[in-house]
């Protein structure tokens, strides 16, 4: 092999490598990093550049999380869902994971949607839910599952849920980043302003239908 071949290899592994490194959220480097927020300051959007707490100062309460015991108000959906990140919770920093509580009602959903930084453990707390994900191959993988049973759902594959059992159903899902993202599928392409022509085309829809559902999903900032 020659030594133009070799340093080509050792460039592509240095590259894979790097790749897969920062495919995830880092490793954190101390035991935990309590972000430093001055009370008299703004909740920042981000807190990855705040500096740690003293770990002497710190106490179980930053630890501790009691924002997801009860549902909020359902959606026009049925769905209802409180998402848990380093934000509002600062005990997660740096620990790469992230969690949210879903409740849906009676014939609710969870809009087709997927997270593009991290895989997603579904866990049923309540009730019975019709759920599933399609791969990248558009094959299917879904069933009913119950109070006590956990799915899966992948790295960036678009994933769902729906009760149909005769009561609200609860779902705690936990997530493999502290910042796992999330773009649900009819806000992203009928609310993002995508031209009229593509939609109608790409859907096989008219002018007028794209313009109800634009007019459903458009984003309040871009109204």
């Amino acid at each position: 092999m020659s030594v133009k071949v070799k340093f080509l290899l050792v460039i592509c592994l240095i590259v894979v490598d790097f790749h897969l490194i920062w495919a995830t959220d880092p490793d954190p480097i101390q035991d935990f990093c309590i972000p430093d927020i001055k009370p008299t300051s703004r909740k920042p959007i981000q807190i990855s550049n705040l500096p740690c707490k003293n770990p002497l100062e710190t106490t179980a309460d930053d630890f501790i999380f009691s924002g997801i015991k009860s549902a909020g108000n359902f959606s026009k959906t049925g769905f209802f869902a409180k998402s848990v990140t380093p934000i509002l919770f600062p005990g997660l920093n740096t620990l790469g994971m992230s969690f949210v509580r879903a409740d849906l009602d009676v014939g609710g959903i969870n809009a087709p949607h997927f997270h593009p930084r991290a895989t997603e453990v579904a866990y049923i707390l309540e009730g019975m839910v019709y759920s599933g994900f399609v791969d990248s191959s558009n094959r299917l993988y879904a069933r009913v599952i119950v109070k006590g049973e956990v799915m899966v759902f992948p790295k960036g594959l678009l994933h769902f849920q729906m009760n149909i059992g005769d009561s609200p159903a609860t779902i705690i899902g936990s997530f493999n980043s502290q910042n796992p993202g999330l773009q649900r599928i009819p806000e992203a392409v009928f609310g993002s302003g995508i031209r009229y022509e593509l939609l109608e085309k790409a859907f096989g829809l008219s002018a007028k239908e794209v313009g109800l559902l634009r007019k459903r999903f458009i984003s309040k900032g871009k109204t």
